[in-house]
């Protein structure tokens, strides 16, 4: 017990910071996407709390379609990679993402910034948030206080909860990953100046650029499903070394 203890406090934590890239190679598609089920909608019709108490069936309507095209796809070899680094890390990821496909392939210390496709909290206490069963939400779901449910997501011009939250993990990262996001988008780009400026940081996004002024940052230019698999078994070999030494 005390071995596992004293393995324990040397474990290094990865903060990794996820954005759309990772989930789009699964399927998922993003606002930047000009496919079917984002072309016939405006973020301003159907992710914001004006959209909401305009045309709340509209809404509605919109989540129930992600939500049933996130039944339909599965994790991809870059989530799978992140669940191994647990082997020797304490992995903490910290995603944009409102998919699940990070629990699904087995991490286990997930935050959501944006919320979560998956859930659905009450229009009249926001601590009474649920799991929601198969795809569909309806209008006439109600919470146990009687109010309509609404989606868990953290729509445009609202206020993102867990930012300081995420702020507080990244500053006790020793190695920070960041995948599928730009430097140059919020909240992602907010949460590196919270960074050890030591920490080793590493960028994988085939559109990645050099430009960016962070210290210690190595780019991978390519896409999740490989750059993230490359790295982490990098990253595995070294730790073994590291703990083979004398």
């Amino acid at each position: 017990m005390v071995r596992g203890n004293l393995l324990a406090t040397i474990m290094k934590t990865i903060v990794v910071l996820t954005g759309a890239g990772i989930s789009a190679e699964s399927g998922i598609s993003t606002f930047r996407d000009n496919n079917g089920l984002w072309r016939q909608y405006r973020f301003e019709e159907v992710a914001s709390p004006e959209a909401w108490a305009r045309e709340p069936e509209l809404v509605m309507d919109f989540y129930n379609m992600r939500r049933k095209q996130l039944l339909a796809v599965k994790p991809n070899a870059a989530h799978f990679a992140l669940e191994e680094l647990e082997k020797k890390f304490r992995v903490r990821i910290i995603t944009q993402n409102v998919d699940d496909l990070h629990e699904r392939s087995g991490s286990s210390d997930i935050l959501h910034l944006h919320g979560e496709l998956r859930k659905a909290r009450s229009t009249a206490d926001k601590d009474l948030v649920y799991d929601i069963s198969g795809w569909e939400l309806k209008l006439g779901d109600f919470c146990e206080k009687g109010s309509q449910l609404r989606p868990h997501i953290v729509w445009f011009g609202e206020t993102v909860p867990n930012i300081m939250v995420a702020a507080g993990i990244v500053r006790k990262a020793d190695i920070i990953i960041i995948i599928g996001t730009s430097l140059k988008v919020y909240p992602a780009a907010g949460l590196l100046q919270y960074a050890p400026s030591s920490a080793p940081k590493y960028l994988i996004d085939p559109e990645a650029t050099p430009e960016y002024q962070v210290r210690n940052l190595q780019i991978f230019r390519e896409k999740a499903c490989i750059g993230v698999p490359k790295l982490v078994k990098e990253l595995l070999i070294s730790a073994v070394q590291t703990h083979q030494s004398p």
